[in-house]
């Protein structure tokens, strides 16, 4: 492994973390259930500081009724040392299509970044009919880290922090 160069570790910045989330539209909510954190994969949509989700009802949305603030995590891998990972941590708000006027306004606002990634969403087209219910998820904070064994030109322009790194152990007498 002599002559490899290192693989880099950096903190994303706060935009870097935004485009990879508007990017994709799948990935993995973490939420408490009866003293224990539970993580399941999910369908997004990112607008703005909010994902809209929607779920068929069941345990996770029972958990939310009772506990709203999760983390949220996107990631994308293209190996060992090539890769990101974003989580946002937010509140979770429940948006009834039969709500009062602000949750009326903020579901509708949902359904249509929903439909501008899965047209059929709600409709008699819809692929996943059993997810009736639709809420958003308020990013509080973005947080991202990614891995690269060689930055690209563009990589290598722009700043972002290094991830800190403890001190290296000293060797034994085994040379481990």
């Amino acid at each position: 492994m002599s002559g490899m160069t290192p693989a880099q570790f950096l903190i994303l910045t706060t935009a870097d973390c935004r485009a990879l989330v508007e990017r994709n539209h799948v990935g993995r909510i973490a939420f408490a259930r009866e003293g224990q954190v539970d993580i399941e994969p999910l369908g997004y949509v990112a607008s703005g500081e909010w994902l809209f989700l929607r779920s068929a009802y069941g345990t996770k949305i029972e958990a939310l009724a009772h506990n709203p603030f999760v983390a949220f995590e996107v990631d994308e891998v293209k190996g060992p040392f090539d890769w990101c990972s974003v989580v946002v941590y937010g509140t979770v708000y429940l948006l009834p299509e039969d709500g009062g006027p602000i949750e009326r306004r903020e579901y509708d606002r949902a359904l249509n970044a929903l439909r501008a990634v899965l047209p059929g969403t709600l409709t008699s087209d819809d692929p996943a009919p059993m997810r009736q219910i639709v809420y958003g998820l308020h990013v509080n904070r973005w947080s991202g880290r990614m891995a690269q064994s060689r930055p690209t030109k563009e990589q290598a322009r722009r700043k972002r922090q290094p991830v800190r790194t403890p001190p290296r152990r000293p060797k034994g007498r085994n040379g481990t």
